[in-house]
This record gives C-alpha cells, sequence and structure tokens, in this order.
C-alpha cells in the first residue's frame, strides 16, 4: 500500500513539525536548572499534601478522640513499615501481589482487545455482548470471590479469574469508547487510499483511538489491582503466599491497627507507584505525540 504509506509518513512528518514549534528553545530546555525545578515543582505539591495530612492525622492522635486500638500514632504504623523494609520482608510482599497484578493485567490485555474490537466494528456483537460487558464493569469483582473459590479452591487460578473479570471490561469499554470517538473521515481515507480491514484497524483506527484507549488501560489497572487485593483479602492460604492481601487479613486478625494502616498504605503505594511510573509517562508521551499537552509537562 505505497499510498497508505505515503500519507503516513506525511501525517508524521507534519505531526513531528508541529512538535518542533511547541518544543522550548533548546538551551534553556537542558539546563540543569530549569530541570530541577521542573522536579521540584511536580513533587512538593504532593509532597506538602502528605505532610499536613500526617500532621492532621497526629494531632487526632494526640487528641485522642478514638482510643489507640482504632487510631494508631502515625510513628507506630511507621515503626512496622520500616519493620518489614529492614527485613526484607516487604519484598516478598511486594513480589508476591505486584507479580500477580502484572500478570493478570497482561492476560487482560490479551482478552480485551480483540473483545473491544469486535463490539466497536461488529454491530451484532456490540448490541448483544456489549451490555453485558458494561454490566460486568459495574459488578464489584469481590463478589465472584467466593464462586472462584468454589470452582477453583484456593490457589492462583482463582484469584486470577477475579482479576480478569475485574480488569477486561475495562478494558474492552475503554478501547470501544477511544474508537468510537475517532472521526469516520479517518477510516474513509484509509479505505480510499488502499488499506484492508486489517491494515485500516492497525494503521489507523488503533493510533486514533489510543489517546482514549490509555484511560480504558489505567481504568482497567485500577480494577485489576482493587480485585487482586480483594481476592487475597479474602482467599487466603499458606499455599498461596503472602501478599499486600494476606498481610492485611493477617493484621485484622491480630486486631493490630498499626499493622492494619501499615498495609493500607503499603497497598496505596504500589497502585500510585504504578501510576507515576508507569501510565503518566506513557500518556504525556501519546498525548505529546498528538499535540495535546505542552511538550514541557
Amino acid at each position: 500500500m505505497p499510498r497508505l504509506d505515503t500519507a503516513l509518513s506525511d501525517s508524521a512528518a507534519v505531526e513531528a513539525g508541529l512538535d518542533a514549534l511547541d518544543a522550548p528553545v533548546s538551551g534553556q530546555d537542558q539546563s540543569g536548572r530549569d530541570r530541577l525545578a521542573r522536579i521540584a515543582g511536580k513533587a512538593l505539591p504532593p509532597v506538602l499534601v502528605i505532610v499536613v495530612l500526617v500532621l492532621i492525622w497526629q494531632a487526632l492522635w494526640a487528641a485522642a478522640i478514638w482510643p489507640e486500638f482504632k487510631l494508631p500514632a502515625p510513628a507506630a504504623v511507621g515503626a512496622e513499615i520500616w519493620k518489614l523494609v529492614t527485613t526484607g520482608e516487604i519484598l516478598g510482599l511486594f513480589w508476591v501481589s505486584v507479580h500477580r497484578a502484572v500478570i493478570g493485567f497482561a492476560i487482560s490485555l490479551l482478552i480485551a482487545i480483540p473483545l473491544g474490537l469486535a463490539i466497536a466494528n461488529i454491530q451484532l456483537v456490540r448490541r448483544g455482548v456489549g451490555p453485558l460487558v458494561s454490566g460486568l464493569q459495574s459488578l464489584p469483582s469481590v463478589a465472584w470471590v467466593p464462586a472462584a473459590v468454589l470452582w477453583f479452591g484456593l490457589n492462583d487460578r482463582a484469584i486470577y479469574w477475579v482479576v480478569l473479570l475485574g480488569a477486561v471490561p475495562s478494558i474492552a469499554n475503554g478501547l470501544v469508547s477511544g474508537l468510537d470517538q475517532v472521526p469516520p473521515i479517518l477510516p474513509r481515507v484509509g479505505k480510499v487510499l488502499g488499506a484492508g480491514r486489517i491494515s485500516g484497524i492497525r494503521h489507523i483506527l488503533l493510533p486514533a483511538a489510543l489517546p482514549g484507549f490509555l484511560g480504558g488501560l489505567k481504568q482497567g489497572w485500577a480494577f485489576s489491582w482493587r480485585s487482586l487485593m480483594a481476592a487475597e483479602l479474602i482467599a487466603t492460604s499458606p499455599d498461596l503466599g503472602e501478599g499486600l492481601g494476606q498481610y492485611l487479613h493477617n493484621a485484622m486478625s491480630l486486631s493490630d491497627i498499626s499493622l492494619v494502616f501499615a498495609g493500607v498504605l503499603l497497598i496505596f503505594i504500589v497502585g500510585v507507584g504504578i501510576e507515576l511510573a508507569i501510565f503518566r509517562p506513557l500518556e504525556n508521551s501519546v498525548l505529546k505525540s498528538r499535540g495535546l499537552t505542552r511538550s514541557t509537562t
């Protein structure tokens, strides 16, 4: 398809030219002072918010409004987390939970992308399957844990089943939403230029739907992580290993509120860390390539 390839090449050249116009002066942008200022500008606001929240927490604890077994001191929770760090136990907790979440999310992608493409492009599938997928997305995945345990037993298959039911509908609906927002003129132009059904999806529809699809990916990861924590919290067994959900379950069994707060904070840290380390840079890169954001962000 020489005409289509030529058109795509011209489009990429135009986008690169627009990005170059939006780019700041190279010498100023590359200076260490500017980079330091940008990093400080991004890091300081969340750090200040965290400091304020900890101070409020400390003040509430000092006021003794609630008993110690309901609201622990920030220092006690920090000591529990530091203990996990110094003993190396935290690495095992992170590994058990995060590798399950990554595997479950990867399998969800393999299922959700073809499903989303089918729903978006085949009217019969959209009318028949689309409402069911939307319904599954609104169903709390924790509701599937008892059934998964009865079907598969207390093993990894039960946990992955719950993760799939939480992530697949969100990813598929995100892809459908992104494809629905693609201007109809784009596939028509591709067809005129000689693009077939498969090449049109690969070279036109998927790249055009990528900004909207990223929202579905982020939501799918969030559902995947939540579903995993719910499954680990309920389906506990020595054979499954101790992840963050199991750690939280053990803390509840010991009636130790400091351990409970430590487990919640660790789950929160992993969720925020994945967002900042993977999805935020990916989203910025895609939006920047589309000219939808400033190049300095």
